[in-house]
């Protein structure tokens, strides 16, 4: 049965956890989870049931893939250190924003199976949206085998590497967006007279329904808003009023911001 071990025991790795747990693809005893701060370790022993260890180098010997769920700059400090351990047939997944997968290959080397994902935040909702990226070393079958562990939580698509900023200044910066126009529904039908708690739960059900739509019809988004909107009617009212403000443009705009900073961050 192959293992697989994960670098870093907080909100992302907690999360993929529990959807590798729930999707059993894999056993408990096969899942291996390193952390340096110990009472995360305790956490995810009561909560998971899985295998800790306070040795990083024995859960790289351990591991048939190795999940680095930290931040990039413990990243950067931790793989020289465990490079001497990891052997060439073992794979590398990095979900550390920023880092390519050139500074990976330059800390293992350019024989390493190595694999880049970016997941989003909804993760912690079994909600997440994955990209994939990967070193030419790796193969198909060991890019589905990622590609299981991340859609056990979610979506998860294969992508060019070159799209990976686009990817952080969409799915990755996208949900505070979302969270954004989410509040600035329930501000409107506060401004009418609903209540906070009502508004909020309206306008986040209101948007969960609406992705839904779009997601399990495969119809256009611009096809699904024609057909709530009625000849002179309210939604085409309140459409105009958002066209006139530039939710689009800026909507846009946002996506391309976050996408350059990406890039300047990832440099």
């Amino acid at each position: 049965m192959a293992t697989i071990g994960f670098y870093g025991a907080g909100n992302m790795g907690q999360a993929m956890l529990a959807g590798l747990l729930e999707a059993k693809l894999y056993a408990q005893d096969a899942i291996f989870v390193y952390d340096a701060y110990k009472p995360s370790l305790e956490k995810i022993k009561e909560n998971f049931g899985v295998k800790t260890l306070t040795d990083s180098d024995e859960l790289i010997q351990k591991s048939d893939i190795i999940i680095f769920a930290v931040k990039p700059n413990v990243l950067l400090e931790v793989l020289p250190q465990v490079a001497k351990v990891i052997k060439n047939e073992q794979l590398v997944v990095s979900i550390a924003a920023g880092i390519t997968i050139d500074t990976l290959v330059d800390c293992l080397g350019e024989t390493q199976k190595i694999l880049r994902v970016m997941p989003n935040t909804p993760a912690l909702v079994g909600e997440a949206m994955s990209a994939v990226a990967a070193n030419a070393v790796v193969t198909s079958e060991e890019i589905a085998q990622v590609l299981a562990i991340f859609r056990s939580f979610g979506k998860a698509e294969v992508v060019p590497e070159k799209m990976m900023d686009c990817v952080t200044g969409l799915s990755g910066s996208g949900p505070a967006f979302v969270y954004l126009f989410i509040e600035a529904l329930a501000d409107g039908a506060v401004f009418e007279g609903m209540s906070r708690e009502m508004a909020y739960e309206f306008a986040a059900q209101t948007v969960l329904g609406a992705a839904k739509m779009v997601i399990e019809t495969k119809e256009h988004p611009g096809v699904l808003k024609d057909q709530v909107t009625s000849p002179g009617g309210t939604t085409i009212t309140g459409v105009k009023v958002l066209e006139t403000e530039g939710l689009r443009a800026a909507t846009m705009a946002a996506v391309s911001a976050a996408t350059k900073k990406s890039r300047q961050l990832g440099n």
